[in-house]
């Protein structure tokens, strides 16, 4: 899959999500309406500290079954914008299926590095982890998922060389959801996204997924999406760390070819009961929960 395109003009297109879209206003105020309508309809208990400085919170949206399996979700916006009070469009329909969701906020760049980054979002599910019982989470039933910036993210938290670090066990992760994922970094560092990614070649190796996987006999489940109308350069991005976990023998990754959505708007359809996204999320854990 090509990740670089002809040419610097073409790679700043294919890599540009707000362009990708007629009216990224208009998606956004849908993503934040739907957040809000969430929230009218479950218990929330918002800005849990999971670590010192201020934008280390989570909110959390308890099932009324519990302990309870938890969705956690880490927002987009390219590592530099979006936040977790936004982030919750799909609460009241896992919580009306007795999963647990918890929105997780991060510090975001340029004032801080993307490397910090990740190890925030490493100690909020350790964090997580450690603290389930209070909030009548099962600890052993975390299922976590991203979009965009978040796909890359939670694609980070797939590797097993990090849980020792936080004290946590190898498989504290029984899945993965990455939707519209930037799984390779390496072509952002020449293009507009670095003018706050600030990577240089070594530092964006170290800081893809692709090239930080998890060994295959004990890797979680991975499902990974990408919208439709997206860009070729997202989907390329998808598609080559799908065919990448194939060629070396990952067994339990699996791509749900999107019908229909944007860069912006597939995240939402977790909050449809009928959606094929959300179905196979929920086999994802049924199927978990049996094992």
């Amino acid at each position: 899959m090509d990740l670089y395109f002809s040419d610097i003009e073409e790679r700043n297109r294919q890599y540009n999500a707000r362009n990708s879209v007629a009216d990224f206003e208009n998606c956004m105020q849908i993503y934040r309406q739907l957040a809000e309508q969430a929230k009218q309809r479950v218990v929330g208990l918002y800005d849990i500290a999971y670590g010192v400085s201020k934008q280390e919170k989570l909110d959390i949206f308890p099932s009324v079954s519990q302990p309870a399996p938890v969705f956690v979700y880490i927002h987009g916006g390219y590592w530099r914008a979006q936040s977790k009070d936004d982030a919750c469009s799909m609460a009241a329909n896992m919580v009306k299926h007795g999963i647990s969701v918890v929105t997780v906020e991060y510090n975001l760049c340029p004032t801080f590095t993307l490397f910090e980054i990740v190890k925030e979002i490493r100690s909020a599910i350790a964090w997580l982890y450690k603290n389930a019982h209070r909030y009548g989470i099962d600890a052993e039933q975390i299922y976590v998922c991203g979009s965009s910036a978040g796909g890359h993210l939670v694609a980070m938290l797939w590797n097993d060389q990090w849980q020792q670090h936080f004290d946590v066990p190898k498989n504290v992760i029984k899945g993965v959801v990455a939707l519209s994922g930037l799984f390779d970094l390496k072509p952002l560092c020449d293009i507009d996204q670095n003018q706050w990614l600030k990577l240089n070649i070594e530092q964006a190796d170290r800081l893809s997924p692709i090239h930080d996987l998890p060994h295959p006999s004990t890797a979680a489940p991975l499902l990974l999406s990408v919208g439709e109308l997206e860009t070729q350069g997202f989907k390329n991005q998808t598609l080559n760390f799908y065919e990448t976990c194939i060629t070396q023998g990952y067994s339990q990754v699996a791509y749900l070819k999107d019908k229909g959505h944007n860069h912006f708007d597939i995240v939402n359809t977790l909050a449809e009961p009928d959606s094929d996204l959300f179905r196979a999320v929920k086999q994802m854990i049924q199927t978990n929960a049996k094992a």
